[in-house]
């Protein structure tokens, strides 16, 4: 079967792979309609992601069907089903995983980075990690796992109705986060450096946007939130500035939650951490809760999901696409490899 391997010298090839076979016990035969492809993705091909397997079959945003079931797979799970899948791994053993935090397993594996993911026709999961979508279809279903780690952020921060959120990178993890936070009826402040972003993130749920580039950040915070700066910040970003501005525009007792990897040491005026008393936490991956408020979001149909999908392409267009997005890194939310 057709497969997509990249290695981390910007090269990308189409292989030619051994189909699974009928499904072991408990696991589940999919058949992958559309995968998408995420930041981990680019950085892997620019070389850049040092998580990942060299070479490595990407690919953890699934939307699939249920081609075949294993023995022993619960009855609600049966073939032609559309479903996405919980591309982590968890050991049982960490404390993460003892502390029920399966999400920040100390040995992760997620499918595409650590170990060979989902960018192919077929793939065999445990029946666990498989996930019903019920009304959504396969295209939107590879929507859900980015759209968790945004939502899981927020439950981190315990965004509430009274708090005054900025969420800082437009990008398809952070329109998770503003999508949640709005939800939870948080007033919304999304940051960004493109206007086209902006205004998508107001469509999807911001009050208010402030592009990072061209307005005064701290001035436009303060006339918000009334001269106490936000109530929480999320940054969704991964870079020295963003993680600077979140640490230096919080209001003081504040909580800062970090999803964005940082390429490079970050230095801090750390005595806002004492003065300010912040609440600074991670956030890594999502939990089956967040899959789940996910789908029931996507569901109602009110998401633009025609704006959040930049290209749909076909295994043999995606090396060409992936050389264009390494030079158009701002413009693209996710593009979808279609397979069936």
């Amino acid at each position: 079967m057709k497969a997509i391997q990249i290695t981390h010298n910007q090269q990308l090839n189409i292989i030619d792979i051994e189909r699974p076979q009928a499904p072991a016990h408990g696991e589940i035969l999919l058949r992958l309609h559309y995968v998408g492809f995420c930041g981990s993705d680019i950085n892997t091909f620019m070389g850049r992601n040092s998580m990942a397997l060299n070479p490595v079959i990407p690919g953890h945003e699934v939307g699939a069907t249920i081609e075949a079931v294993g023995e022993g797979v619960p009855e609600g799970l049966k073939p032609g089903m559309v479903v996405t899948c919980n591309p982590y791994t968890n050991c049982g053993k960490c404390a993460a995983c003892r502390n029920q935090r399966v999400n920040a397993c100390q040995h992760n594996e997620t499918l595409g980075v650590q170990r060979n993911g989902a960018m192919k026709e077929y793939i065999t999961l445990p029946w666990e990690k498989v996930i019903p979508a019920g009304l959504l279809t396969p295209r939107v279903c590879a929507l859900v796992e980015p759209m968790s780690v945004g939502f899981h952020a927020v439950s981190r921060a315990q965004v509430t109705d009274i708090d005054v959120v900025l969420v800082i990178g437009c990008g398809m993890v952070g329109m998770g986060v503003v999508v949640r936070a709005a939800m939870r009826g948080a007033t919304v402040v999304a940051a960004d450096i493109d206007d086209e972003k902006l205004a998508l993130a107001h469509k999807m749920g911001a009050s208010y946007t402030i592009n990072t580039k061209t307005e005064d950040v701290h001035q436009r915070l303060l006339d918000i939130t009334g001269g106490f700066g936000p109530d929480v910040v999320i940054e969704a970003v991964g870079s020295t500035p963003t993680y600077q501005m979140a640490v230096d525009e919080v209001a003081f007792t504040g909580r800062v939650v970090c999803i964005g990897y940082a390429k490079s040491e970050v230095s801090f005026q750390t005595k806002y951490f004492v003065q300010k008393e912040l609440d600074i936490r991670g956030s890594r991956n999502a939990q089956p809760s967040d899959f789940r408020a996910v789908i029931h979001y996507l569901e109602r149909g009110t998401c633009p999901v025609d704006n959040l999908i930049t290209r749909v392409v076909r295994p043999e267009e995606a090396l060409d696409t992936m050389r264009w997005w390494s030079q158009n890194p701002g413009k693209v939310f996710r593009i979808l490899v279609q397979f069936a």
